[in-house]
């Protein structure tokens, strides 16, 4: 058993039952109140307030198994940011994707200058343990400005319409920020959008690259991963 099914023991509700919270509201952009609802109708009695509490505390360890998992990070990384609204002011959250659309990390702050750009670039080196071949950027000066500094052997591409892949990896975040009405802080956008990006990624395999039967091979893999992950793998049933 991992340090995440781990940390699962001594909780009232077992392992399967926060598991199967956590996973939808990471997966779909459902609120609290729906995945209470979704727990109900299978008969199992859990509050929003319950659900909020095991997303922040399981999701994160939920969304670095599969990425630990994945093959090494891609040699293309695509960079790319965009407002959201917290609290009601609006922030910039950075976001890198390798060439494949894996998410790498994402970043929520105030601003997007040199010293924002220089924090991600060292964050996603730390992170990912690798230095890409190619940097692909739009047109923001603050990211050639650090590129030059932080990992001038990489080559660097920038230009506004190279940065779709990174663009489109925000879809899935604009439903989850509709579905929550904005975040109420950073560090809670922080929070969410991390294991979001995690997860969600993970059971939404290139679907229009696949035939029918190996697009139900592949998520069958990632959910046995995920039950590897939890710790629900291999645990007795009760009849």
């Amino acid at each position: 058993m991992g340090s995440a099914s781990a940390s699962y023991r001594g909780r009232r509700y077992p392992v399967e039952v926060i598991s199967h919270c956590v996973w939808p509201y990471h997966r779909f952009p459902l609120s609290f109140r729906e995945v209470e609802e979704l727990m109900l109708q299978r008969g199992v009695i859990v509050s929003c307030e319950t659900a909020r509490r095991w997303c922040a505390t399981f999701g994160r360890a939920c969304a670095d198994g599969p990425r630990r998992r994945r093959p090494r990070t891609g040699g293309t990384w695509h960079l790319d940011e965009v407002f959201v609204k917290v609290n009601g002011a609006l922030k910039y959250l950075w976001r890198a994707v390798d060439q494949e659309g894996n998410g790498l990390d994402i970043l929520v702050r105030d601003r997007r200058g040199k010293a924002t750009a220089r924090r991600f670039f060292r964050r996603l080196m730390r992170k990912t343990r690798a230095v890409p071949r190619v940097v692909v950027t739009d047109e923001l000066r603050s990211y050639g400005a650090v590129h030059r500094e932080v990992m001038p052997s990489v080559e660097h591409r920038s230009h506004k319409g190279l940065s779709n892949r990174a663009e489109n990896s925000h879809q899935p975040t604009r439903r989850r920020e509709r579905a929550m009405k904005g975040f109420r802080s950073a560090g809670a956008a922080q929070r969410s959008l991390a294991a979001f990006s995690g997860i969600s990624p993970h059971f939404r395999p290139r679907r229009h690259l696949m035939s029918a039967h190996g697009y139900r091979a592949e998520t069958t893999v990632r959910f046995a991963i995920r039950e590897q992950i939890t710790g629900v793998a291999g645990r007795p049933t009760t009849a």
